[in-house]
């Protein structure tokens, strides 16, 4: 991710320096200097998270690299695991959606089924008032 030598025409190398455990140190990468601040923010946060442990401080130097180092990966995987139920989630309301946009399509066309089956059926009625009212004075001028 950073300080690795890749050829990326899309966009330009950027170089920050950051404070990652009171050192600065520069990071390259293809990223945005906001992007690379926070990568290195997230580091000071884990580490004066874990600092604050005695028996995080307590370890070597090399051990509590490693210990770090797991936790971060830790959060990585955790993070990608909630990204797969988040995505799983998504399809599952996205195929919802879709069988109730054709619900909604199907109820439309009943409806308008209806509706044209009313207006005849008014129609119907209204014709055979007429022809009552016709025999009805038929009757009448007998």
């Amino acid at each position: 991710m950073f300080q690795v030598e890749e050829v990326n025409h899309m966009s330009s190398k950027t170089d920050t320096e950051v404070i990652i455990g009171g050192k600065v140190l520069t990071l390259s990468g293809y990223e945005s200097e906001e992007y690379l601040q926070k990568v290195a923010s997230y580091i000071n946060n884990k580490l004066n998270e874990y600092n604050k442990l005695d028996s995080f401080r307590r370890q070597p130097m090399d051990k509590q690299s490693v210990l770090l180092q797991l936790n971060i990966a830790d959060d990585y995987f955790k993070a990608k695991k909630q990204i797969s139920i988040l995505e799983e989630e998504l399809q599952t309301k996205e195929k919802e959606l879709y069988d109730l946009k054709h619900e909604l399509i199907s109820a439309q066309i009943k409806l308008e089924s209806s509706e044209e089956q009313v207006r005849t059926l008014q129609q119907d009625m209204n014709e055979n008032a007429k022809k009552v009212a016709q025999l009805e004075t038929e009757l009448k001028k007998r």
